[in-house]
């Protein structure tokens, strides 16, 4: 009777998954064509059946933190450029990383992945939580379901949550980011220049963290293990049973 459980771990993990992610998009899109609606009113002019739009007048603070943070904006073509080099960085190197994660497979993730980290960004702005790891759940079924447990389905599904969860948290966490420049009159662009010296401190760090859980380590002081292969099977067991 254990496959009841596996079916039923499966269905709550994805319906929980979906339910937050069609949850998230429609109170998303609602927002904006609320918001369209809004500023379509404002530039319309009285006329006599109809009384004149109410403006809210903006505080002083509020007009210059805006005129700050929009003086040095990033531009949107080194955005999308950067982008675009690191969706071409990730497609290239990834597969060699994890043979069983192909190419094409990272290439379809990188185009979704921006509605996602938009989905997210404006939802942990609202709610102040995000759904990264819903995200990746929903990337470890999809591309698991299509590599096929024959072709290594697990670990592409693993390296393919990954892989989303690394776009869709990092968009959250620096429009949280962001948001707190605003409040407090920093540029733009030194944030991210900020961001990009942590991300390569972090590439420098990263590996030397994994040397060391690869290395055997002792629990209570009696048995030697490896600490790598602990979490590697938590993992998987969280995969198979989930």
């Amino acid at each position: 009777m254990q496959w009841t459980q596996v079916f039923i771990a499966t269905a709550l993990i994805l319906g929980d998954g979906l339910y937050n992610f069609f949850k998230v998009l429609s109170r998303t899109l609602a927002a904006l064509f609320f918001q369209l609606q809004r500023s379509d009113a404002t530039g319309a002019l009285p006329i006599a059946d109809r009384s004149s739009p109410k403006t809210s007048r903006i505080s002083y603070d509020e007009q210059r933190r805006t005129q700050l943070f929009l003086i040095d904006q990033i531009p949107t073509w080194f955005a999308v450029a950067g982008y675009v080099t690191i969706a071409a960085i990730s497609t290239t190197t990834v597969p060699h990383i994890f043979p069983e994660l192909k190419w094409y497979y990272i290439l379809v993730i990188y185009i979704f992945a921006p509605a996602l980290a938009f989905c997210n960004a404006y939802g942990c702005g609202l709610t102040d939580w995000s759904l990264a790891s819903t995200y990746g759940t929903l990337a470890i079924f999809v591309i698991g379901a299509w590599a096929g447990a024959s072709h290594g389905g697990v670990l592409a599904g693993l390296a393919a949550c990954g892989v989303v969860m690394n776009i869709v948290s990092t968009a959250s966490d620096l429009s949280q980011d962001f948001k707190t420049g605003y409040l407090t009159l920093s540029s733009p662009q030194s944030m991210s220049v900020s961001q990009l010296i942590g991300t390569a401190m972090g590439c420098m760090i990263s590996p030397c963290v994994f040397c060391f859980f690869l290395r055997p380590s002792r629990i209570w002081g009696l048995l030697e293990v490896n600490t790598l292969l602990l979490m590697l099977l938590y993992f998987e067991t969280w995969l198979y049973w989930g």
